[in-house]
């Protein structure tokens, strides 16, 4: 839809091409009409009283010049006049139709952008029959569709695991609240069991929106400050944070860890290196084993953490880097949000390194990761 006062670029280029032709006809129009008076006055001039007859009519030689140099003037203007027309109104027709022509996939890539919403992001303009910057502009634009697409639909998939995540704490609370305050015998005890379940679902619920909120301020931003951290520091905090749950399950920790300093956010790489070890711990096996390292290098410094658990589909691995999931179902974990690699990830990213995972023959884990050494 056109704005108001607004010109069609197919009018305005027609006018353009139709106003250079007409400024090219009349400059060569011109050049003609000079060239012949010049060569009508370089006629040489003959005796006074000489007789000269032209198209059969008697004249005086000494008016022969200007007789020749108007009558040929006034035949370039008639015909130069007549091709002048011509040529402009042909100018204006060719360009009006080629203009059309040439302007269709623009036509068609605005018709497309005009009929997109959320709902019809499929459509696509497809193969254009020119081969030129338009067709370049729709190919960019059918990629640029593709990205919205998948990211409208991993923010639609990302929203509903959200809901599904925050829901279940709300309904346990509830439950809990509803099935305590109507029993009208419920006793102390009764109201503090109650009180320590909500308490649990609360803390679930706070750490899913830490972690939520944690992906978005991570996912896609750029870093706010850059410090020379050693990643085996940061492996020795996360251990202690989850030691104590580690000695419950009777994991068996071996730890590799040499000085490996890499630059980047102290936090986001705290983070990254809690969250890889604490999967390690909660997505083990009871009895299982845990094998951290820490490798310095020229370019990158490398954490690696690899953990027994259950068997993983190699084509499913890449998955556990998508948010909400864990060992490769959605929602099937008994602790956690399934947020922890998907931060990682993020994390990884904002500072130029690489992450990746590969299954342990077995049952379990490997992921690596790669930072920019400091």
């Amino acid at each position: 839809m056109k704005l108001p006062g607004t010109r069609s670029l197919r009018v305005r280029v027609t006018v353009l091409a139709t106003v250079l032709v007409a400024a090219a006809g009349l400059l060569l129009l011109w050049l003609a009409w000079t060239l012949v008076g010049d060569a009508v006055d370089a006629v040489p001039h003959m005796p006074p009283g000489t007789v000269v007859r032209v198209d059969g009519v008697d004249v005086d030689a000494s008016t022969l010049a200007q007789h020749l140099r108007t009558h040929a003037v006034n035949r370039v203007l008639v015909f130069g006049s007549l091709a002048f027309l011509f040529v402009v109104a042909a100018a204006a027709i060719l360009a009006w139709t080629f203009t059309s022509r040439v302007l269709r996939p623009l036509r068609e890539i605005t018709g497309t952008a005009q009929r997109l919403s959320v709902e019809s992001l499929g459509e696509r303009i497809g193969e254009i029959r020119s081969r030129d910057e338009l067709a370049e502009l729709a190919r960019t634009f059918d990629d640029m569709l593709d990205r919205l697409q998948d990211a409208f639909d991993s923010q639609r998939h990302f929203v509903a695991n959200a809901s599904h995540e925050l829901r279940t704490p709300l309904s346990v609370i509830r439950t809990e609240l509803d099935v305590t305050l109507s029993d009208e015998h419920a006793d102390e005890a009764e109201f503090r069991r109650m009180a320590g379940v909500v308490l649990d679902a609360t803390e679930r619920a706070g750490q899913l929106v830490n972690s939520l909120l944690l992906l978005a301020r991570t996912d896609g931003a750029g870093l706010a400050m850059r410090e020379r951290v050693d990643l085996a520091a940061l492996v020795d905090r996360a251990w202690r944070a989850v030691r104590g749950e580690a000695e419950q399950r009777g994991l068996r920790a071996e730890f590799a860890l040499q000085p490996a300093p890499a630059i980047g956010d102290p936090a986001l790489l705290e983070r990254i290196a809690g969250n890889l070890v604490e999967n390690a711990v909660r997505h083990n096996v009871d009895g299982g084993w845990i094998e951290v390292g820490t490798e310095p290098g020229a370019q990158w410094s490398t954490l690696r953490v690899r953990s027994s658990g259950g068997l993983l589909d190699p084509a499913a691995v890449p998955e556990l880097f998508q948010p909400f999931r864990r060992a490769g179902v959605a929602r099937t974990a008994r602790s956690g949000a399934g947020l922890g690699l998907s931060i990682v990830r993020a994390a990884v990213q904002a500072h130029g390194g690489t992450v990746s995972a590969e299954p342990v023959v077995g049952g379990g884990l490997t992921v690596t990761v790669r930072l920019p050494a400091a």
